[in-house]
């Protein structure tokens, strides 16, 4: 039996030096704050998935900006070989609420971030270290 690592995205939504984070409502990482994204369903793009779960767990309609990065630590996700692309995406409407699998959706002081679920830091970091 063949296995497959799992396909996900997370976006990095910036809007006046705060940024968009969830708070999970589920396992793994129940009520930690995370970037909005989740799993690339079958037949879908990446880009069409990250707008997708960008408005399941925010309520936000986003532009998708530039490719932070491809992150395939086999242990990044406890759930398993999980790789995960992520994209910056800036804000074009929609109205900030949590819903999907986020319990809160807010915007958070870009500085002053909490303790993130998966290896979101590192994306975050990635995301801002200059081009």
């Amino acid at each position: 039996m063949q296995k497959n690592p799992a396909l996900t995205v997370d976006a990095i939504v910036l809007k006046d030096g705060e940024i968009v984070l969830i708070q999970r409502k589920g396992e793994p990482f129940q009520e930690q704050y995370a970037l909005p994204g989740g799993f690339v369903e079958y037949g879908e793009t990446v880009e069409a998935a990250l707008k997708r779960e960008v408005f399941e767990e925010t309520g936000l309609v986003v532009e998708i900006g530039s490719l932070v990065g491809v992150y395939s630590d086999p242990h990044r996700d406890p759930r398993g070989h999980v790789v995960s692309v992520a994209f910056t995406a800036t804000i074009v409407g929609g109205v900030l609420a949590g819903d999907s699998d986020a319990a809160k959706a807010l915007l958070w002081d870009i500085k002053k971030l909490p303790p993130l679920a998966f290896d979101h830091g590192q994306i975050v970091q990635d995301a801002l270290r200059p081009r």
